[in-house]
């Protein structure tokens, strides 16, 4: 696993590792360009947190994500307050787990 002091510096180093989609968090799925992915159409193979020093709003999740359709992508999300509103499913794909 890698370690990153910020959001920018995580992106850029999964960008160069073969991570090149963008991942948007919908209600129930993952949206990138014309492919719609569902929980059970994607893994999530990296999860970085970033917390904000003094600001809340700067709170942040990135997940490295690769689908079973061989897209491979970064999902930057917020959390806490600033948190996309998702499906339980999602929101339970989406839980950090360690």
């Amino acid at each position: 696993m890698y370690a990153y002091d910020t959001v920018s510096e995580a992106v850029n180093d999964l960008q160069q590792r073969g991570f090149t989609q963008n991942f948007d968090a919908q209600f129930d799925c993952l949206v990138c360009k014309d492919h719609k992915l569902k929980p059970d159409e994607f893994e999530i193979t990296e999860v970085y947190r970033f917390e904000g020093n003094t600001d809340p709003a700067d709170e942040a999740i990135v997940y490295a994500i690769e689908s079973k359709h061989g897209l491979k992508g970064i999902l930057v999300n917020g959390y806490g307050n600033s948190a996309d509103a998702l499906s339980s499913e999602m929101v339970g794909k989406l839980s950090i787990k360690h």
